[in-house]
């Protein structure tokens, strides 16, 4: 990108579009990772099979359609069609999931089939939007100078996304358990800033196609894997991403039912408890962004997974009994959460940024399509794996008097595990060093 072309991307037009489309996207991310999964245990079941039908072809779906349209972005090299037209689907697609909530219960098999099919739709158009679309427009406007700047905004995103998806979340779900208010809300949400995008992004966004053969031979190509393999440093960070966040989805996907059905808070109560921590745990953002613009990105990351894995082990022996479920304090659970925060904001803004400046220039459409590879598709199929068996064989078992079906509460068992498949990022990290240090020393 010449100095002319980054003037374009420099100023208040590019931070109120990275902060408003990367916030709106993150909210209805959260909204789907945080709160499709408590809404599956409130109407439709408390079964975890069918959270991790949901999380599954949630994931196959956001690859797919990660890499269809990262390599259609790239040919065509305009990115406000994909953004534009990909957020509008996704507010409508999110309005939709709600309405599953009017199948019959009676009709148990249809209703969790009806809750996959329609999450699976919604991530499609949202990676479409968010992954092909938004992600590649910020590749394209990083620089030396803005690096640490934009890696920050993109890492402390998802978290104030989870703040405002969980306080806002439950304060629309509210003690009534309103879920259609919460999803028509949020996908409105989503629609007017796909509206926005139409309006504040043009051709000053656009970069030079990269066009190489057929539609079909450029989106295949990225699969061989040649190109990425040759690419050791890109190869370790991503498998070092890929292990973290298998060990988040041991536990994310089941921290709000574990807060409100294990350990008895209400909805409106569990988004305080979450977001509170979370705000304090974004302040280390600023540090890490520094660190980051010295290239520390081995230091903060092994930062990052000390405070994730301390986080867990505090949240791990908290127990119904040792709680106090009528107040919103309590220190354990604060703490807890804060420290997870800082290891899981911290560890995605040095990554992103990491990985992002290991792409190749004419292919960076593609290799986000990677990046949703190793940060979403085997993190989901494998965390929701072993969490699914976590929950089963070691949380809570109760038999419902009504429907009775078999019910699985998620326990503290599930922090545990993360903690130590969280552990094993070390492994790829030391790998991603060496070969950093080749590099530098070539």
């Amino acid at each position: 990108m010449n100095t002319i072309e980054k003037k374009k991307h420099s100023g208040f037009r590019m931070w109120t579009l990275i902060w408003g489309l990367g916030l709106a996207g993150q909210i209805c991310w959260n909204m789907e990772n945080q709160w499709f999964n408590t809404f599956v245990y409130t109407k439709i079941g408390k079964d975890p099979s069918i959270i991790t039908g949901m999380l599954i072809c949630s994931a196959l779906a956001t690859t797919f359609a990660t890499f269809f349209f990262g390599t259609w972005a790239d040919r065509t090299g305009k990115r406000r069609i994909f953004i534009s037209v990909g957020y509008i689907l996704w507010g409508i697609f999110t309005i939709c999931f709600g309405l599953t909530e009017f199948i019959s219960k009676e009709l148990y098999l249809l209703a969790g089939i009806s809750v996959v099919l329609a999450d699976t739709v919604m991530s499609f158009f949202g990676s479409m939007g968010n992954d092909a679309g938004f992600n590649t427009w910020t590749t394209d406007i990083l620089t030396d100078k803005n690096r640490g700047q934009i890696g920050a905004a993109l890492a402390t995103q998802p978290v104030l996304g989870t703040i405002l998806g969980t306080v806002v979340g439950g304060l629309l779900v509210g003690q009534d358990n309103n879920y259609m208010r919460l999803f028509i809300t949020m996908g409105v949400l989503v629609i007017a800033f796909g509206v926005l995008s139409m309006i504040f992004l043009g051709k000053q966004d656009d970069v030079e196609p990269s066009v190489r053969g057929s539609f079909f031979r450029q989106f295949i190509s990225v699969f061989n894997f040649k190109s990425f393999f040759k690419l050791k440093e890109l190869v370790w960070v991503n498998i070092a991403v890929s292990v973290f966040f298998i060990g988040f989805n041991v536990y994310f996907a089941y921290i709000g039912n574990y807060i409100i059905y294990y350990l008895g808070y209400t909805a409106d109560m569990m988004g305080i408890i979450e977001a509170v921590p979370l705000v304090l745990s974004m302040l280390m953002s600023i540090p890490a962004s520094r660190l980051i613009n010295k290239g520390k990105h081995i230091l903060v990351s092994v930062i990052a997974i000390v405070f994730n894995i301390a986080g867990l082990l505090v949240l791990y022996p908290v127990k119904p009994e040792s709680v106090d479920n009528t107040k919103i304090f309590d220190f354990r659970l604060w703490l807890g959460i804060f420290l997870v925060g800082v290891g899981y904001v911290t560890i995605l803004q040095t990554t992103k940024v990491w990985t992002k400046q290991l792409y190749p220039k004419d292919s960076k459409g593609q290799f986000e399509g990677i990046w949703i590879l190793f940060f979403v598709l085997i993190p989901m199929i494998g965390g929701s794996f072993i969490g699914e068996a976590v929950v089963k064989t070691s949380g809570v078992v109760i038999t419902n008097d009504l429907s009775g079906l078999t019910e699985y509460i998620p326990n503290g068992n599930i922090f545990l595990v993360g903690a130590v498949v969280t552990l094993l990022t070390v492994l790829p990290l030391l790998m991603a060093k060496k070969y950093r240090n080749n590099t530098q020393t070539e």
